[in-house]
C-alpha cells in the first residue's frame, strides 16, 4: 500500500515471479527497472512499449544506487543474498522472494473492492494461508461493496463540509459506516434494479 507513483523500482529476475512482481508495480505507477540476462514474453512486451527499462545482464551492486525499493526475485538463492546485502548496505527496501530472513517488506495477500482493499499477511511464513484467507474474503466481500464505499466517501465529504460539533460530526461518520447503513443501501440498490422501466405514454392525436 505504498504510493509508488514516479518512484524508481529495481526487480532483479526476468522470470514468471518477477513478472507478478512487476505487475503489482505498475498498478501503482512505479518507474520499473528490470536486470536480469533473460525475461519471459510479458516482461519482454512491457520493455518494448516502454513500459519498463530491462537491463540484459547480470546483476551488479551499482544497480541498487537511486532505487525507491528492491525485489530479488531471481532462482538463484545466492543472487538474492547478493541483491539483500547491497540493498542493505545502501539503506535500501528490499524483498527476496521466498526468503522472509532477507526481506524488509512483505507482498500481502489483497481483497479489493474498488477503493476497499484488505490485505492479509503471514510475515512469509504462509503465503498459502494468506491467499486461502483472501479466496473467503472474496466470497464475504461481494461486489456491492464496491459502490458502497464509493457513497459512503462522498456522504463522508458532505458531512466534513458541514458546520457541527466534532462529537456530532464523528456520531454521523459512524452511522454512515454501520452495518444498518450497508443494509440499506443493499436493499434501494436491489430495488432499483428489480425496477422495471415505465413505459412511455403515446400521445393522443
Amino acid at each position: 500500500m505504498l504510493n509508488l507513483q514516479g518512484r524508481r523500482c529495481l526487480v532483479v529476475g526476468g522470470g514468471k515471479v518477477a513478472a507478478g512482481k512487476i505487475a503489482g508495480l505498475s498498478s501503482r505507477g512505479a518507474e520499473i527497472v528490470v536486470v536480469s540476462p533473460r525475461a519471459v514474453a510479458p516482461i519482454r512486451t512491457k520493455a518494448r512499449s516502454g513500459a519498463l527499462t530491462w537491463h540484459r545482464r547480470m546483476f551488479s551492486w551499482r544497480d541498487v544506487e537511486g532505487a525507491f525499493l528492491v525485489i530479488a526475485a531471481t532462482n538463484s538463492h545466492e543472487v538474492n543474498g547478493s541483491v539483500f546485502r547491497a540493498c542493505r548496505a545502501r539503506r535500501v527496501l528490499c524483498n527476496s522472494v521466498d526468503d522472509p530472513e532477507h526481506c524488509d517488506f512483505f507482498y500481502p495477500a489483497v481483497m479489493r473492492r474498488g477503493v476497499l482493499q484488505i490485505a492479509i499477511s503471514t510475515n512469509g511464513n504462509l503465503p498459502a494461508l494468506a491467499a486461502r484467507i483472501r479466496k473467503e474474503l472474496d466470497e464475504q466481500f461481494g461486489p456491492e461493496w464496491t459502490d458502497w464505499v464509493k457513497q459512503v466517501g462522498k456522504e463522508r465529504r458532505k458531512i466534513r463540509g458541514h458546520k457541527m460539533s466534532s462529537e456530532k460530526r464523528r456520531e454521523r461518520l459512524l452511522q454512515l459506516a454501520s452495518p444498518q447503513a450497508f443494509r440499506s443501501f443493499v436493499r434501494q440498490s436491489r430495488k432499483a434494479k428489480t425496477a422495471k422501466p415505465r413505459r412511455p405514454k403515446k400521445l393522443r392525436k
